[in-house]
């Protein structure tokens, strides 16, 4: 039985095959345009088209006047979820894997133990924070954030149990790694909380980069609990931009929220990372 398959997808499927199978290396050049043509016998569209869903799939990038690259596919690192890790955007642990190539070792493995890193929120900007006070391979953490009033769309207030288009504090942040965009989040509290507080701005005043936690307590509220719900989409153009990949590449999204002693949500946001480049570690405790 011949193969069904239209062409475009023929193409991506064996070029898939040959960089799964090492037979095209990362930094390898893709056969261009004019070559698959003759291979497949196909048009200059169909052979576009294929090489569009190379790249949306991550593994291949563009590079302006050169041609089409492989692109590197392992794993960067694991965002480590914990207890201790989902009060702030940016309070989880990352797990860097040891260089290009390297395999990605197991949870519990000595050598990703070594380069464990947690960023603080309480630490200043452009300050290196490590696990232990070690320094961990260099890897420089920070943030950069900005924060406006805006009105809760439809979706957001859902999750915040509050009308649409009622005034809530819109924060979004881009979490850097020696200073190559590595995650994004947006956060969005309402002004019913904290207007006028304090803690208005989660980055400026008294209280900044103390986490949604220690910012809330400042004001008598105990934030008790929180859900992460994750999912993945495709990435936006602008989402694409910051983080290194193809618009329509696959994204994972966490849809956390923070609740009150009250069950009244008191912030959400959603965190996205490259789903090629980064793993997500939840740590489940039994208990007896």
């Amino acid at each position: 039985m011949g193969d069904s398959r239209p062409v475009y997808l023929r193409i991506a499927d064996d070029l898939r095959r040959r960089i799964d199978e090492g037979g095209l290396a990362v930094g390898d050049r893709i056969p261009s345009r004019s070559e698959l043509k003759r291979a497949y016998e196909a048009s200059d569209q169909t052979v576009d088209r294929a090489v569009r869903v190379l790249k949306a799939a991550g593994y291949a990038e563009g590079q302006f006047g050169r041609g089409v690259f492989v692109t590197d596919r392992a794993p960067l690192g694991t965002l480590l979820r914990s207890t201790g890790a989902v009060d702030s955007p940016f309070a989880a642990q990352i797990r860097c894997y040891g260089g290009r190539g390297a395999p990605a070792p197991g949870p519990g493995d000595p050598a990703a133990r070594d380069t464990a890193l947690s960023l603080d929120p309480a630490l200043p900007r452009d300050t290196t924070p490590t696990r232990d006070a070690t320094p961990a391979r260099d890897t420089a953490l920070t943030w950069e954030a900005t924060s406006s009033e805006t009105p809760a769309p439809a979706p957001i207030a859902e999750r915040l149990g509050i009308g649409a288009g009622e005034p809530v504090l819109c924060t979004q942040y881009e979490y850097l790694a020696n200073r190559h965009p590595v995650q994004l989040a947006t956060s969005w509290e309402p002004l019913t909380i904290t207007e006028g507080t304090d803690v208005a701005l989660p980055e400026r005043g008294p209280y900044a980069r103390r986490g949604v936690r220690g910012r809330l307590a400042a004001i008598g509220i105990r934030v008790v609990r929180a859900r992460e719900l994750v999912g993945s989409r495709p990435a936006t153009t602008p989402e694409a931009e910051a983080l290194g990949c193809a618009a329509g590449q696959c994204v994972t999204v966490v849809e956390r929220t923070h609740f009150d002693g009250d069950d009244r949500a008191v912030e959400t946001s959603d965190i996205v990372v490259r789903a090629d480049r980064w793993r997500l570690e939840y740590t489940i405790t039994f208990t007896s």
